[in-house]
């Protein structure tokens, strides 16, 4: 990890670091971004979820990065919204899904390098069928 990093993690409300992680990015309530430099954080903040129908993950792609974010915890997405992060240039790590139970671990987990770059097997094929 570089030294500086803006990450989003998908989080149920109220967000901050002691919020519990949304299982699935497109449907959270808001997300917390995160601001670390050189390991430790900097600032937290939230931002509200935008709306979106089926299909519609783009509207969430496009909020984090007019945000400046880099990076994003995860522990489910479809494999669209994922194509979309990796043409915005945001990372996609893996948190298994129940694995974390709050945001602080999220970050904590990132900052020690113990989250993969997201496969594309790793994705939601829809339906509620997810392999994480």
């Amino acid at each position: 990890m570089s030294s500086s990093l803006f990450l989003a993690v998908p989080s149920n409300t109220p967000g901050g670091l002691d919020a519990a992680i949304s299982e699935h990015f497109g449907h959270c309530d808001l997300f917390t971004l995160i601001n670390i430099q050189e390991g430790k954080i900097a600032s937290v903040d939230t931002v509200s979820n935008v709306e979106h129908g089926a299909g519609g993950c783009m509207e969430p792609v496009l909020l984090l990065k007019d945000q400046g974010v880099q990076a994003i915890v995860v522990g489910g997405m479809g494999a669209r919204p994922m194509q979309a992060f990796a043409e915005v240039n945001i990372d996609v790590y893996y948190a298994a899904k129940n694995s974390l139970k709050n945001v602080q671990e999220a970050v904590d987990g990132l900052v020690q390098g113990d989250f993969p770059v997201m496969r594309a097997e790793q994705t939601c094929k829809g339906a509620g069928t997810c392999h994480n």
